[in-house]
């Protein structure tokens, strides 16, 4: 399809192809931006980019999902508030750019089946697969870590959006039949293996999150105060990954009930996940499944980040044959749940979900059935 397209656009077959994958957080919500612990899984949709070099300083690019087009000077990169789809491309360019890598013109056309704006990080594959891109078209050394913190940079300081650093990690490093346990605070990192026959079912519930990014913004400043009123306790945290469960008992009474709910949440999160990673070692995923679905329990009720829609979605999910666990997925507010699922259930699993939704909320929601792939450096 993408090669297809690109011989249409420019007349010739393209000299690079590359996939980076969206992904699926199976658990640690919420942590990143906290210096914290995630474990998100590649999932097998992904934006793929081809493209060949030009003899000038022009980059022409094709989108195929906007089905729309641009053209930019490598000279002069700047925001285009017209073609926002294309910003994240520029901003991973610039920076290339800005860092010493030399580019030159391109033609490229790209585009995927990663769902826009549901939590399964589109803009994280497309900043990343734009690295790989560049760096596979011109034979760049680039170190790993460096492309996810590029892409990241695209995102925070180009785009504009203050997301943390997981959804660039996972599209670029992800493992087939593995998730990754991230440590957001020094980046190291991780494969555990999904062992079982399992399948991980992400259900769009057709709501945009709109409230999501102002609200992202709140959680952000109320996790920063929580961690000031700790430290005026006499606690050395420059954190919420600093503190323990047991601080909160001793600490908490600083802290307002708000602020001590939203401090929990990350605490014991941070718990779940490393817990999650050892029981995922040994096969255990009954108890993978049950922190799954305290995870969401605790995105509800003490973060606030969840919304009737999701919340229907779960538990839904949870009355189903052959689910291991369930719950929200990315900033909250919409967007997807995400769910394990015994192989032989998932279809079934899938189809009760949607009916159910349907006549309990009557709106469609979409189901991916989805396998952990690799990222767009493991290919």
């Amino acid at each position: 399809m993408i090669e297809d397209t690109f011989r249409k656009t420019f007349g010739a077959p393209p000299a690079v192809v590359v996939r980076a994958p969206g992904r699926v957080n199976l658990i640690g919500e919420h942590t990143d931006y906290n210096d914290g612990f995630v474990l998100p899984a590649a999932i097998d949709r992904a934006i793929t980019f081809a493209g060949r070099r030009r003899a000038d300083r022009q980059v022409r690019v094709h989108s195929l999902d906007f089905q729309d087009a641009v053209a930019f000077s490598l000279g002069h990169i700047s925001r285009d508030s017209d073609h926002t789809w294309s910003n994240y491309l520029r901003g991973v360019t610039k920076f290339l750019e800005e860092d010493g890598h030399p580019l030159t013109g391109a033609e490229v056309v790209f585009g995927g089946d990663v769902p826009r704006e549901a939590g399964l990080s589109s803009s994280a594959a497309v900043e990343v697969g734009a690295a790989v891109f560049w760096q596979k078209l011109l034979g760049l050394d680039l170190d790993p870590v460096y492309v996810v913190k590029l892409a990241r940079r695209a995102e925070n300081e180009f785009v504009g959006v203050p997301c943390g650093i997981m959804d660039q990690f996972i599209s670029a490093l992800g493992r087939r039949d593995h998730a990754l346990f991230l440590d957001c605070r020094d980046l190291a990192y991780r494969h555990v293996p999904l062992r079982g026959d399992v399948k991980i079912v992400v259900c769009n519930s057709g709501v945009k999150r709109a409230l999501a990014q102002s609200e992202y913004e709140v959680r952000l400043k109320q996790c920063r105060q929580a961690v000031a009123q700790i430290a005026s306790t006499g606690l050395a945290v420059r954190s919420l990954r600093d503190v323990e469960p047991a601080d909160l008992e001793t600490a908490g009474h600083a802290l307002s009930e708000l602020l001590l709910r939203r401090a929990r949440h990350v605490v014991n999160e941070n718990q779940r996940v490393l817990e999650a990673v050892q029981v995922l070692g040994t096969g255990d995923l009954e108890r993978f499944g049950e922190l799954m679905n305290a995870s969401h329990e605790s995105l509800r009720e003490d973060y606030e980040v969840s919304s009737p829609e999701l919340d229907a979605l779960v538990e839904l999910a949870w009355k189903q044959p052959g689910v291991l666990g369930a719950r929200m997925t990315g900033a909250g507010f919409g967007g997807c749940t995400v769910n394990l699922v015994r192989a032989e259930t998932a279809e079934a699993f899938a189809a009760a979900v949607r009916k159910g939704y349907d006549e309990k909320i009557g709106l469609k929601a979409e189901t991916y059935i989805c396998q952990a792939s690799d990222g767009a450096l493991s290919q």
